[in-house]
């Protein structure tokens, strides 16, 4: 499903070029498409679907591993997208800001709240 959602992003960039304006980086603008494609899919497909073969349950995996993963999962959509592109694709807080469309200090709020509600996952898993 990820991959399908990656090649949909993509697929959007490139029949929507004409919509970028050039004031700000491609990369981010890309980023965008595949995240909204990526919204797009799950809006089409439950929870259960749309994940349940990407985590792993918790008798195959690490508990605390996995109770990470649901966790992530469990944040708001905005959190998420906040950490997986400064995290996974190493993104500086401008970057997300683009990206999301949102000033650099909601990122920074953004990831200080995603942060948060991990660590008390962390904390009871511990």
């Amino acid at each position: 499903r990820a991959q399908d959602a990656v090649q949909e992003g993509f697929a959007r960039a490139i029949r929507g070029r004409r919509g970028f304006r050039g004031s700000g980086s491609l990369e981010a603008w890309i980023c965008r498409c595949v995240l909204n494609a990526a919204r797009d899919d799950r809006r089409k497909v439950s929870f259960d679907r749309a994940f349940g073969d990407e985590l792993p349950s918790v008798t195959t995996a690490d508990p605390p591993d996995a109770t990470v993963r649901r966790a992530i999962l469990e944040l708001p959509q905005r959190q998420r997208d906040a950490l997986f592109l400064r995290y996974y694709l190493d993104f500086d807080y401008g970057q997300i800001a683009e990206a999301l469309g949102i000033r650099v200090g909601t990122v920074s709020a953004t990831l200080h709240a995603a942060r948060t509600a991990l660590g008390h996952v962390l904390t009871e898993v511990a």
